[in-house]
């Protein structure tokens, strides 16, 4: 076969975990019922059609589920080699993030040199993860975040302009930062709450990238002329459904685009905490509570 069985050592935590467990984010059909949308470990077993891989190479894996289990049988293309000098903690927590970051910005957004992206969410795995992707690809990343610590976070990742929406409306800032023109992407994990505003922010043939709807899905009364008159964009994405054939293309260019500047240090994971598997209500916990700035990971005893 085309899989590998890896030794889970440790795993990411995703919103979507947390929304699964709640009942509102059921696995796609084929998908281990298991939570889990990233994990790393060692390959305990290379399938019969794989090249390149060996017993005992450290990997880290994109899933459809089965993270949080001991061990996942993954397709070969949905796995990265783990780079020198980073620990099974910090590699569980690219997978998911910088695949959702990477093909929001640039398959997406079609985020170009120069150009400008709103990042919500700035200071959480994706959020982190994108902000140092827009950097790499010489674009302006522009980030909204809830709180001083993580601000300065996504500041020290190379945010040209970090936004406390707690202290009002975001929209000003942004365009004053653009000289009114506006950005060219928005990623948004919020959705209803923040969509007037992000109409307002977006630059002309702009691209609005919805990825989550936590603020709500509902949005009353809006006008439709802002799409024509500004030719506007708007898609929204799940990763998780997507085809195998697409999620390996995907990894791929991610693995092209990224495993160097890992490697190098230019990329990093940011691990907020790491829970041991004993503590993953704990680590629900405190992901529900919006504390962490990057990653929650869960590892060994």
């Amino acid at each position: 076969t085309g899989d590998l069985l890896l030794k889970i050592k440790a795993a990411g935590v995703n919103r979507a975990d947390v929304l699964q467990r709640q009942g509102r984010y059921p696995p796609p059909p084929g998908a281990s019922p298991t939570l889990g949308l990233e994990a790393s470990g060692f390959v305990e077993q290379v399938g019969t059609e794989v090249e390149d891989w060996c017993e005992g190479d450290r990997a880290c894996a994109l899933l459809a589920g089965g993270g949080y289990a001991e061990h996942v049988a993954v397709p070969a293309g949905l796995c990265m080699p783990i780079p020198e000098g980073l620990s099974f903690e910090q590699a569980a927590a690219i997978p998911e993030v910088f695949a959702t970051a990477y093909q929001t910005l640039f398959w997406l957004g079609d985020l170009q040199f120069g150009g400008r992206v709103l990042i919500h969410a700035g200071a959480s795995g994706v959020g982190t993860a994108a902000i140092q992707l827009a950097r790499e690809a010489g674009a302006h990343p522009i980030v909204t975040a809830g709180s001083e610590r993580k601000l300065d976070a996504c500041r020290a990742l190379g945010a040209e302009l970090a936004i406390d929406y707690k202290r009002g409306p975001f929209a000003p800032a942004v365009l004053e930062a653009t000289d009114e023109r506006g950005v060219d992407v928005i990623l948004d994990f919020v959705a209803a709450p923040y969509w007037e505003q992000n109409l307002q922010c977006l630059a002309p043939e702009g691209r609005l990238i919805l990825i989550g709807s936590l603020g709500g899905t509902r949005v009353e009364g809006f006008d439709l002329r802002v799409f024509l008159t500004k030719r506007l964009q708007v898609t929204g994405t799940t990763l998780r459904a997507r085809s195998l054939d697409y999620k390996v293309r995907l990894v791929r260019a991610l693995a092209a685009f990224a495993l160097p500047r890992f490697a190098d240090g230019r990329l990093r994971p940011i691990v907020d905490r790491v829970f041991s598997w004993a503590e993953v209500a704990k680590a629900h916990r405190y992901m529900e509570e919006n504390r962490n700035i990057g990653k929650i990971v869960l590892a060994g005893m």
